[in-house]
C-alpha cells in the first residue's frame, strides 16, 4: 500500500514532504558534513551534447546585447570602454538537471493533495503546487550507489529496475542511513552512459535503469523529502507494470515528494562520499510545472 500524505500537513498543504524539514532537522543535518567537500550535482544547460527530450525543445542562451552596442550607456554616464554583455535564455522547465514541481503530474485527473489538473492553465501556468511554492531548502541527502553495488562496470543495463532490497543493501554496504527528511540519491550511471554513448555518435535509446514501484513505495514510506537520481525521469524505462510514470505517481502525486532529475553522481561515489548535505534552489517562476537547478552536494 501506497504512502498518502494528501491532508496530513492540511487540506490547503502545497509543500507536501517539504513539510519534513524543520529547523530542527535541518540543523541535525549539518551533523552529516565530515569532509567539507563541495560537488556541484548540475549538468551544463546547452543546445547539444547534453540529454534532450525533442518535445522540450533545445535550450537556447541568445545574446541581448553585446560590444556591437557599444554607446547605448553614454545616457548613464558611461565612460568610453565601458559596456555590458546581457542574454536571453529560452529553455523549457524541465531542461537537463531540474525538480518536478508537485503540479506536474497528475492521477486520476488529481495532483497531490487532491489539487484537480484543472488548475494547470495554458497562460496562467499553476494555480497551485507551483515551483515556487518549493522556495528553497537545504537537508541531509544520501547517495546510494547502485552501480558499484551490483558490480557494473560504469553503469547498470538500460532498463535494470532498482528495488527496495538493492536501496536497502546499497546504505549497508555504505555504512549510511536512510532517514524521514532526507533527500536520496540514486545512482544508475544513465549519464556516464550518455556521454560515452553520445561521444561515440550513438542515439540514446528509450530504455533506462531506475526505481520500480517497490522502491518508490519504501522511499515513501520511510518520509524522505526528495528523490534524486541520474537518468531522466528518477524511474526505470520502461516503466514499472507498463504503467506511465508510475513512480512519479507514487512519490510525487501519493507521497508529495519531490523529484531531481539528470543529476551528475558520479564524483562523489568514486571519491567514496555518500552522505552530506544537499541545497536545493529552483528558480521561482510563478506557476511553473518544475525548474532547472544546480543543486550544491557538501559530504
Amino acid at each position: 500500500m501506497s504512502t498518502n500524505n494528501w491532508g496530513r500537513w492540511g487540506a490547503d498543504d502545497e509543500r507536501g514532504a517539504l513539510n519534513h524539514l524543520t529547523p530542527e532537522v535541518i540543523k541535525a543535518a549539518a551533523a552529516s558534513i565530515t569532509t567539507g567537500k563541495v560537488y556541484s550535482l548540475g549538468i551544463p544547460i546547452q543546445g547539444q551534447g547534453v540529454p534532450l527530450l525533442d518535445y522540450r525543445g533545445t535550450p537556447m542562451r541568445l545574446t541581448l546585447q553585446d560590444g556591437t552596442d557599444d554607446g547605448i550607456y553614454e545616457s548613464y554616464g558611461a565612460k568610453e570602454g565601458t559596456g555590458a554583455h546581457e542574454d536571453v535564455l529560452v529553455m523549457a522547465s524541465h531542461t537537463t538537471s531540474h525538480m518536478d514541481a508537485l503540479i506536474h503530474v497528475y492521477e486520476d485527473y488529481k495532483h497531490y493533495n487532491g489539487v484537480p489538473y484543472g488548475e494547470m492553465r495554458a497562460l496562467g501556468g499553476a494555480g497551485k503546487l507551483g515551483i515556487e511554492k518549493v522556495d528553497s531548502f537545504a537537508a541531509r541527502s544520501v547517495i546510494l550507489d547502485i552501480v558499484k553495488l551490483k558490480g557494473a562496470d560504469k553503469w547498470l543495463e538500460p532498463g535494470t529496475m532498482i528495488m527496495a532490497a538493492d536501496l536497502q543493501a546499497a546504505a549497508a554496504a555504505q555504512g549510511v542511513e536512510v532517514r524521514a527528511g532526507d533527500v536520496v540519491l540514486i545512482r544508475t550511471g544513465h549519464l556516464d552512459m550518455w556521454w560515452a554513448n553520445n561521444a561515440a555518435g550513438e542515439p540514446e535509446g528509450f530504455a533506462q535503469a531506475g526505481i520500480g514501484s517497490d522502491a518508490a513505495e519504501w522511499l515513501a514510506s520511510m518520509d524522505v523529502t526528495a528523490v534524486g537520481s541520474d537518468n531522466a525521469a528518477v524511474e526505470v524505462i520502461p516503466f514499472d507494470n507498463n504503467d506511465f510514470l508510475i513512480v512519479h505517481k507514487i512519490l510525487l502525486v501519493q507521497a508529495g515528494i519531490f523529484l531531481l532529475e539528470h543529476l551528475d553522481l558520479r564524483q562523489p561515489c568514486e571519491d567514496g562520499n555518500y552522505e552530506g548535505v544537499i541545497a536545493v534552489s529552483p528558480l521561482k517562476v510563478t506557476g511553473a510545472t518544475g525548474s532547472p537547478i544546480n543543486p550544491v552536494f557538501i559530504s
